[in-house]
């Protein structure tokens, strides 16, 4: 077992025991490689107590590769002429919905590019018909006005995911070329004030981005109260500008799962598929570093293929229900169970 120096020990419990840290103390822990395991376990112990044993399985829909931003990073960017481009109808979203509810899912997370063929109005007939199946909802298709988050929330929305990949207003910029930081923020209170739950989350591992960037990505979370996070690693994609840039670190991505954890004890945080693109079995290793949501794709055929953020996406030729039968028993032999309920953020006192 790794001897840790005492202030590191001592870290880690002020973080399990009142959940906050200064800037400099969580840049120390996200430094400290021999603290991985006991971050990990402190994380694990946090989400047992706040969150339980259940698993949040949440059906990924993902509706549209189409995108009109040019994100460095992403395969969907709009100046990749290699990305194959796809539209869902809107019956087959329905009916990949009706799938994720026979399969035992209680919520569905609808997810595009920035597609604006689907507009507010479109998008709310959709959610209308999804709400009918007694499903939560998620929504993730980026930057839209307060009237378009209002009525999509009103036809339904439950739960609305756009990440803020950096915190570091000027790398997200370059990153991001033609967005705004402040537009984002301005994203992310306007689904608070609309009563979404809010998630958000970051890429590790940005050309630039620092341990200090890092730091304050999580107090982002922390200071928006955020009621889910969800990170992964950059997967760097051959046909981006960052094609030859180094993959994210996984252990340092695993780190901070667990920080975001002690952090954020009440936030749901799901294990992405990101990470087991980088390590085999990865998405158990983070369930037991804090993580306690899951999201198995249930896009069926050349759709789920298509939908091309990275290469070597892991589970992409697996059937939606190989999907769900595979994570179910890696759940069970963890010695947690499939969570039974929609899995809203449970506020305590």
């Amino acid at each position: 077992m790794v001897q840790l120096e005492a202030d590191i020990r001592e870290l880690i419990r002020q973080a399990e025991k009142i959940h906050r840290l200064s800037e400099d103390e969580i840049v120390r822990l996200l430094r400290a490689a021999d603290a991985e395991e006991a971050l990990a376990a402190a994380a694990d112990r946090v989400r047992a107590a706040y969150v339980g044993d259940g698993v949040h399985l949440r059906g990924l829909i993902e509706f549209s590769s189409y995108c009109r931003r040019d994100c460095l990073y992403c395969g969907l960017r709009r100046s990749n002429s290699k990305a194959e481009r796809y539209r869902l109808e809107a019956a087959e979203i329905l009916r990949l919905a009706r799938q994720a509810k026979a399969f035992g899912y209680h919520t569905v997370v609808l997810q595009s590019g920035e597609d604006l063929y689907f507009t507010a109005e479109r998008l709310a007939e959709i959610l209308r018909a999804v709400k009918k199946l007694d499903l939560a909802v998620t929504l993730s298709l980026g930057e839209r006005s307060y009237e378009e988050y209002r009525l999509l929330r009103e036809a339904g929305a439950d739960r609305f995911l756009l990440r803020i990949e950096t915190s570091d207003a000027g790398l997200y910029e370059q990153m991001d070329p033609g967005m705004r930081w402040e537009e984002r923020c301005r994203c992310l209170q306007d689904l608070r004030r609309l009563g979404y739950e809010v998630g958000t989350g970051c890429l590790v591992g940005l050309p630039g981005q620092t341990d200090v960037s890092l730091a304050r990505d999580i107090l982002f979370f922390q200071q928006l109260d955020a009621d889910m996070v969800g990170i992964g690693p950059l997967i760097p994609n051959g046909d981006t500008p960052l094609a030859t840039a180094a993959a994210g670190d996984f252990h340092l991505t695993r780190r901070m799962v667990s920080l975001i954890r002690l952090l954020l004890p009440e936030a749901n945080i799901p294990a992405t598929t990101a990470m087991e693109t980088l390590q085999p079995d990865a998405r158990v290793l983070i369930l037991q570093s804090g993580a306690n949501v899951v999201m198995p794709n249930v896009t069926e055929g050349e759709a789920r293929r298509k939908y091309a953020l990275y290469p070597g996406k892991a589970c992409v030729a697996d059937t939606p229900a190989a999907c769900r039968h595979c994570m179910e028993g890696k759940i069970q032999a963890m010695g947690r169970y499939v969570a039974k309920d929609q899995g809203f953020r449970q506020h305590r006192k």
